[in-house]
């Protein structure tokens, strides 16, 4: 498989000359150890770790381990070697000196206290996700069309455009997904990469975890989480959908987002104001996934499901997270929604600006489109919001009011 270069990776590259420590984390799969091993690092070596055996020591004699290993040094999968983090911790305070280790893990290792305290302050973090659109069609990773009306406004327009290219056809581009391991795959054979993920995936990152009593049992629950993905996460509803008590519902969910699978984001709101909803709303990592656990076996499958419109607003939340990490500043991301139903799939926050995004599937985008913009002006009469968006499938941007852009 040919490499094709990831949005993050000048951002890996320049974090390692000025941090200690830079973690890799995501999904399984996602392409952590391949984008580690493509970056140019003289003198890198790579130690791979494993749930069962204690390679070369490392988690009984972590100091001995590291005195052994040369500089700069890649320890990939460590959540399976936590016990070097504090022996990490140790030579780091001693050196004082930037690029020393990168580490990679498919668990979110700051949720675990022992980790946080031997990390804070001391590594840059992060997060890769599934390939965006531009990874996956090998286009150069140039500003992206919201990213430049976020930082330009309306002088975007007023410059001349370079073509971008054709996005490939947006139900199978959801239909796939961006997993790197399906980029050589025809279509016919993903059923069976996703089988085969979603079984390592339990296997390996849940198996280990005392809160899943029952493996079955959690694998019903991601299939509803895929169903619900770009909804707001009900643990209750949850619970009594499998037979188990909301706070198991809860306890799993976390598992999912512990490990990247599941992601949520908080409604917004600068003081606890009661008409705002307050449960945050959820989304699967990847829409591939979603759509073989859903059992959608094509992109027709897909373009005829209730579920596309969902599918397409988290693509659309997928493709911002993936292209604003590489941004100086990452965007603060909510989502709003009153009790009285004026709804907004995606709020970003960057440099005191507020900017609403919608996302509808389709060429032909309206003012009504934009109509819960008005509520969240009204609801926070003091912020500053900018530019709005609806993320549609139209040829080309333009505005459809004053402030909304399609």
């Amino acid at each position: 498989m040919k490499y094709r270069t990831r949005i993050i990776e000048k951002k890996v590259i320049e974090l390692f000359g000025h941090f200690p420590v830079v973690a890799v984390l995501g999904v399984r799969q996602v392409g952590k150890t391949t984008l580690v091993e493509h970056l140019p690092i003289p003198g890198l070596k790579s130690v791979v770790f494993d749930p069962v055996q204690d390679v070369m020591g490392a988690r009984s004699d972590p100091d001995l381990f590291l005195q052994n290993q040369p500089r700069p040094l890649f320890l990939d999968e460590i959540q399976f070697a936590p016990e070097l983090l504090p022996a990490i911790k140790r030579e780091v305070d001693r050196k004082r000196k930037a690029g020393l280790f990168i580490i990679s893990g498919s668990q979110n290792l700051m949720v675990h206290k022992q980790v946080a305290e031997s990390l804070a302050g001391r590594v840059a973090i992060v997060h890769l996700l599934p390939m965006s659109w531009c990874e996956l069609s090998a286009v150069s990773p140039v500003p992206g069309l919201l990213e430049r009306l976020v930082f330009e406004g309306p002088e975007f327009f007023r410059r001349k455009q370079p073509p971008s290219g054709q996005p490939p056809g947006i139900f199978r581009a959801m239909w796939r997904g961006g997993m790197p391991g399906t980029l050589d795959l025809p279509d016919h054979l993903l059923h069976d990469f996703f089988s085969s993920y979603f079984q390592s995936y339990v296997e390996r990152d849940v198996r280990t975890s005392a809160a899943v009593s029952s493996l079955q049992q959690f694998g019903r629950l991601f299939g509803l989480l895929a169903a619900l993905t770009s909804g707001q996460t009900n643990h209750n509803k949850l619970g009594r959908e499998l037979g188990i008590d909301r706070k198991t519902a809860k306890a799993w969910v976390e598992i999912a987002i512990s490990t990247f699978q599941w992601f949520e984001l908080p409604a917004y709101s600068r003081n606890p104001v009661k008409r705002v909803a307050s449960k945050p709303k959820g989304y699967i990592s990847d829409t591939g996934m979603a759509c073989y656990l859903q059992r959608l076996g094509s992109a027709d499958a897909l373009a005829a499901s209730p579920l596309a419109g969902a599918m397409f607003e988290t693509y659309v939340v997928l493709e911002i997270m993936k292209r604003s990490a590489a941004w100086p500043v990452r965007p603060g991301m909510f989502h709003f929604r009153t009790h009285v139903g004026a709804e907004i799939d995606l709020v970003l926050e960057l440099n005191g600006v507020l900017h609403p995004v919608e996302a509808k599937l389709t060429t032909n985008p309206r003012r009504r489109d934009c109509r819960a913009f008005d509520s969240f002006r009204a609801v926070f009469p003091e912020a500053r919001v900018g530019l709005g968006f609806v993320v549609c499938c139209c040829e080309q941007p333009f505005f459809l009011r004053p402030d909304t852009v399609a």
